[in-house]
């Protein structure tokens, strides 16, 4: 028979153990312990990266081409087509550096070349809790689609060499330090500025260069008549609903986790958009008497841009003020204020994703809620926080205008910016790639 001492000795033998194992997994040990890989982590990572380049291959491209004439399709689906290409090869060579490295004297401002042609990855790297190679995938696909959104507004009128130049140049002197800024410790960061997946980095940022653009190229020719439509919806409306189903890659995948940040990310980018297709419909129909095709697509692009900043931040009913303000505004950025001031921002790059993004920050600042992102916004009494997202809205639109200014100019003394007129009149397709689209 087993004694009483004898159980009692064992039954501290098991205590002590049991209270050795909740000490080794208490949570400042769990805080030191180092990245695991995450399986389930990494398998959404994976799905989200493909569904972000799936927005602009062929999301975009479809979008975009469908908007443009006829006899200037295939050049919006190689421009985007082209740019895929060449932001790889740069985000390999120096761009994930310049962006995500420490930038030692000048970190606030951009990265440094420690990460240049990607040194230091191994198949064990780690960001988080997923491969440093998907993290290095997920966030090429940012710097492919935000150039690409640029090409929109000076549309029908650039030569392809041209372009080339500036997408290039733009994606290391503009995208990579304002990425640098928001998501890589610089100085936007510093400052607690809100941007979940890229409301700055990528829409206001694409918005303001679409902008300059369209103004130091001028109008197309023919601009206001009756010849400038669209050649063909049908390709738009696939183009817009790939963006849709992308885009939940886009805001969803920037929590780098399959977690509730994700799902909740995911569940207000639904509602936004919804928001924002419905309010600029209604108000094109109130305005011109009917709604468009291309008013719904156009307000689902705005709810998406709006929603990005704030994917990660705000709830269900701040995502449905968010949309229906993007969807109004955008409207009105798109067609009145364009039309007031005579720019030919040919695909309202600056319209939708310029303004939308600078609204979907700042109404980050008013909604986000602490319980959701750890920071409370405006609503729940942090007031200052509207301010940091203005003073990013402010920076992002100073920086991103004057560099993108100076590097047109200098390409336009290099090899010049438009095309000829008898060119641009009788199309680029034939013209700049001996192609055209027949039937």
């Amino acid at each position: 028979m087993v004694s009483a001492s004898a159980v009692k000795r064992s039954a501290a033998a098991v205590t002590g153990a049991l209270l050795s194992t909740l000490l080794s997994t208490s949570p400042s040990s769990a805080q030191d312990a180092p990245p695991v890989l995450d399986s389930g982590d990494t398998a959404w990572m994976l799905t989200a990266t493909a569904l972000v380049l799936l927005m602009t291959l062929p999301g975009l491209a479809l979008f975009y081409g469908g908007m443009v004439r006829k006899k200037n399709v295939l050049t919006m689906v190689a421009q985007c087509f082209a740019i895929a290409a060449l932001s790889t090869v740069l985000w390999v060579i120096a761009g994930y550096s310049l962006a995500f490295s420490d930038g030692g004297n000048l970190q606030m401002f951009i990265g440094g070349l420690d990460n240049a042609f990607l040194a230091g990855l191994t198949p064990d790297s780690l960001t988080g809790t997923i491969p440093e190679s998907v993290f290095i995938t997920f966030q090429l696909t940012f710097a492919i689609i935000t150039p690409a959104l640029i090409v929109g507004a000076f549309a029908e009128r650039m030569k392809f060499s041209a372009m080339l130049w500036f997408a290039g140049l733009w994606i290391l002197f503009v995208y990579c330090p304002i990425t640098h800024w928001v998501w890589g410790g610089g100085v936007l960061a510093g400052k607690g500025a809100l941007d979940f997946a890229g409301g700055l980095v990528v829409h206001l940022n694409a918005g303001v260069a679409g902008l300059v653009g369209s103004i130091v190229l001028g109008r197309r020719v023919g601009y206001g008549s009756d010849s400038i439509a669209p050649y063909n919806l049908v390709l738009s409306v696939i183009g817009a609903s790939l963006l849709w189903v992308g885009w939940f890659g886009f805001n969803a995948g920037s929590a780098l986790s399959a977690g509730s940040s994700a799902g909740m990310a995911m569940l207000v980018t639904q509602i936004a958009t919804a928001t924002a297709t419905l309010g600029w419909m209604i108000a094109e129909w109130v305005v011109s008497k009917r709604p468009s095709v291309l008013g719904m697509i156009s307000g689902a692009i705005a709810g998406l841009v709006a929603i990005t900043p704030a994917a990660g931040f705000v709830d269900p009913m701040g995502a449905l003020f968010i949309g229906a303000a993007a969807g109004v505004v955008c409207y009105i950025a798109s067609v009145g204020v364009k039309r007031a001031f005579g720019y030919d921002d040919a695909l309202d790059v600056w319209g939708i994703h310029g303004v939308g993004g600078a609204v979907g920050a700042l109404l980050t600042g008013v909604f986000a809620v602490e319980a959701i992102g750890g920071t409370p916004g405006m609503l729940e009494g942090n007031v200052m926080q509207l301010w940091v997202q203005l003073e990013g809205v402010l920076y992002t639109i100073v920086y991103c205008a004057i560099v993108t200014f100076c590097l047109l100019k200098l390409i336009d003394i290099l090899v010049g910016l438009r095309v000829k007129r008898d060119v641009e009149l009788e199309g680029l397709d034939i013209n700049l790639h001996g192609e055209t689209v027949r039937g």
